[in-house]
């Protein structure tokens, strides 16, 4: 630090002291606790203790001062003998095998793992016999210090991360040109910006037209009359942007690459939007033309004008204001119980409800408007034809979930009997109704399992919502039917070892005979990676679901080419590329925020890796890298020792202790610069990035994306 920087940090400190201590000037260690933040007193007792310094059983300014001098501002040999002294539990100079393995089972705690006590004794031996080199029985300092020299990236910044509150706060951000106008976010987002260039320009040009042919009957007319031209092709163009069955067809034709089929349910709310306020202006200037109309020929009233029906004001039998006035009402409420917190917070039936009255204002606009049937009449039966086709698909004959899993952090698993002739790609998505459920409600979900799988379906559904609540409690409480199961849940059980997700902790199976529809499939952007070169799939908690399905068919391909010597018997996979994979690598990151939540997908990861370990010779095809986001950072004083010990046991095992798999977990959030960088230096073609999760962690992602000139792609619903 420099003299301007340490004064700055020093009147922070002092600042922040006079904010947590009490009128005594100082800090016991329940203020030190809540101020540190830390999830268990363990940690925050043994750092008080070496901060009170007199042993008085407070803190002083002084004494804060002094510690922290030596954590901020220290060698690293200061910080060592102070992470030295918080594992020297019973201040003997030494550290024995009971006091290790006390620390780590608090560094368990404070991480959220959870690991039986044998596993916590391999964790605790293996540190151990590392550290200890003369086999004395205890660790030393020296032994230490030596022990943590083959961690440099620990040594860089070692710290207790949690305390915040002794952190001066950032400076703030230099002024730089915004994203918006930056050439990466023009590239990777030029698509989208053509269309709404278009988009825009169109509906200028509509509106421009029928201003001009209105020009003669007054300025409200006008403006009323190009709003409604406008009209005429957005409520049309409403339609086109659900056509669900044209559109995924579309994304296997060269006009995907034009347009952003990606982004059609955002650009459907955009155009709700644009419609909801061209019918307010459009409603507005009627309205004043005929308040202006009223006050010349003073013989009828503005309401009459409105609710009444008259000869050339235009509509059906002269019904323009009551259908106009009808059409307003209906729009407004499918806007205001479309939004967010209206469908996520347990009242999906008021935007189901609402939606379904796209039926009444098509029909009104109809009778309102005499020229929109023109608009309307290629889309319309489109859509008509979509839903006659869904709907015949749907009940021709109910499906069946077959069988039941409900897995750790509340996720259910599905399996459900495949329809003949049911095609769709890895990545797709299904519309789930269950009757036992909700009668009316149809809810979008990931299809998990890969297409080569035959018999059934899968999905994997996390309970978030009211629906998706009901259906884990439903079936927790539902009863397996008769001993003796169908055939086809007869040779589903019989198959349970050859399935890619079996059972974990936690996990209780089921079977069953519930009636489900689905209506689908239906194309996501995830289409797209296997024509990528190097394709970065990153999924956020159950957003893993694309990817299960992606990954058991790149699983599928490997056997399928696999090969072997009848001699030898030595076998190998053959070069995946052909002319629907150009796939040369595949990196897939997993973000969840505890261990339970890794439970459910990593018997298919295990395989994956049992495949890969044939591959190492060439290089990877598939690397796999696990983040899990409760567990503290390796610099953390808190997570030291227990980072240390899974890196030695990891290494000796060729297991991860929290997943089970080879590859290590890493505590912690993602490093995105980091990572892209090391995407980017292996430089195994043109880098796309897929991504399925919660949109702040898309808005950051895409951020880094467009620094280093990747595709981004967002799973939408």
């Amino acid at each position: 630090m420099s003299m301007a920087e340490d004064a700055e940090w020093l009147r922070w400190v002092t600042k922040q002291f006079g904010s947590i201590a009490g009128k005594d000037k100082e800090i016991d260690l329940e203020e030190f606790k809540t101020a540190l933040q830390v999830k268990e007193s363990f940690f925050a007792e043994r750092f008080f203790a070496l901060f009170d310094a007199d042993g008085s059983g407070t803190i002083s300014l002084e004494e804060l001062l002094r510690a922290l001098s030596l954590l901020v501002h220290g060698n690293d040999m200061d910080k060592l003998r102070f992470l030295f002294q918080v594992y020297d539990v019973d201040g003997s100079g030494s550290i024995d095998p009971d006091e290790l393995r006390v620390v780590l089972r608090w560094c368990l705690r404070e991480s959220a793992i959870a690991l039986p006590e044998e596993r916590l004794g391999d964790l605790t031996l293996a540190l151990f016999e590392a550290a200890d080199k003369d086999g004395s029985g205890s660790i030393t300092f020296e032994e230490l210090r030596e022990e943590l020299e083959a961690f440099p990236e620990v040594m860089e910044n070692l710290t207790i991360s949690a305390a915040s509150w002794l952190k001066p706060p950032p400076p703030p951000a230099r002024s730089r040109r915004p994203r918006y106008l930056t050439q990466a976010f023009w590239h990777n987002h030029r698509s989208q910006l053509a269309f709404l260039g278009g988009y825009a320009g169109l509906n200028l040009l509509l509106f421009a037209l029928a201003a001009l042919w209105h020009a003669g009957r007054g300025g409200w007319v006008t403006v009323a009359r190009g709003c409604g031209q406008c009209l005429n092709f957005n409520c049309a163009f409403l339609a086109v942007l659900m056509l669900r069955r044209c559109l995924t067809w579309l994304r296997a034709t060269p006009v995907a690459r034009v347009l952003p089929l990606d982004q059609h349910v955002v650009f459907h709310q955009l155009v709700g939007y644009v419609v909801l306020a061209l019918a307010a202006v459009h409603t507005g200037a009627h309205v004043a033309n005929f308040s202006r109309l009223a006050r010349q020929d003073g013989g009828h009233s503005l309401a009459e004008y409105l609710l009444s029906s008259r000869p050339g004001v235009g509509g059906l039998g002269g019904t323009a204001s009551q259908t106009g006035l009808a059409l307003q009402a209906l729009l407004a409420a499918m806007l205001a119980f479309s939004s967010s917190c209206v469908r996520r917070s347990g009242h999906f039936e008021l935007f189901y409800w609402t939606h379904l009255s796209y039926i009444s204002v098509w029909t009104l606009l109809i009778l309102h408007g005499p020229h929109f049937w023109k608009w309307f009449a290629a889309p319309g039966c489109l859509f008509v034809l979509e839903k006659a086709v869904g709907l015949a698909r749907r009940r021709a004959g109910g499906l069946r979930v077959v069988e039941v899993n409900l897995l750790p952090s509340k996720v259910t698993h599905l399996v459900i009997e495949r329809p003949r002739f049911f095609h769709y790609e890895p990545g797709d998505y299904v519309y789930l109704n269950i009757p036992a459920i909700a009668a009316y409600e149809w809810h979008p979900f990931t299809i998990s399992s890969a297409p080569e799988q035959q018999e059934t379906l899968w999905l994997h559904i996390r309970s978030l919502g009211q629906w998706t609540t009901k259906l884990y409690e439903y079936f927790q409480q539902l009863e397996s039917p008769s001993p003796e199961p169908k055939p086809l849940s007869r040779s589903l059980k019989e198959k349970r070892h050859r399935a890619q997700v079996s059972a974990g902790l936690g996990e209780t199976h089921r079977l069953c005979s519930i009636k489900c529809y689905i209506d689908g499939p239906y194309g996501t952007p995830t289409r797209r990676i296997f024509t990528s070169e190097h394709a970065v799939l990153i999924g956020a908690g159950i957003g893993i679901t694309p990817f299960a399905s992606i990954l058991q068919s790149i699983m599928y391909r490997y056997r399928r080419r696999k090969q072997s010597c009848p001699s030898c018997h030595h076998s190998w996979c053959e070069d995946l590329q052909d002319e629907e994979m150009t796939l040369r690598k595949v990196d897939f990151i997993w973000i969840n925020r505890d261990q339970k939540h890794f439970e459910w997908f990593v018997s298919l990861l295990t395989k994956l890796e049992m495949e890969q370990a044939e591959q190492e010779a060439g290089g990877q095809f598939l690397e796999m890298h696990m983040y899990m986001t409760s567990a503290l950072c390796k610099n953390d004083m808190k997570a030291i020792g227990l980072q240390m010990a899974l890196d030695l046991l990891a290494t000796k095992e060729q297991r991860d202790s929290i997943t089970g798999l080879r590859t290590r977990t890493q505590p912690g959030r993602p490093d995105w610069s980091k990572v892209f960088g090391k995407v980017a230096e292996e430089k195994r073609g043109k880098v796309q990035v897929f991504f399925c999760g919660s949109p702040a962690l898309a808005k950051v992602i895409r951020v880094h994306c467009e620094h280093f000139g990747f595709r981004f792609f967002k799973e939408n619903f």
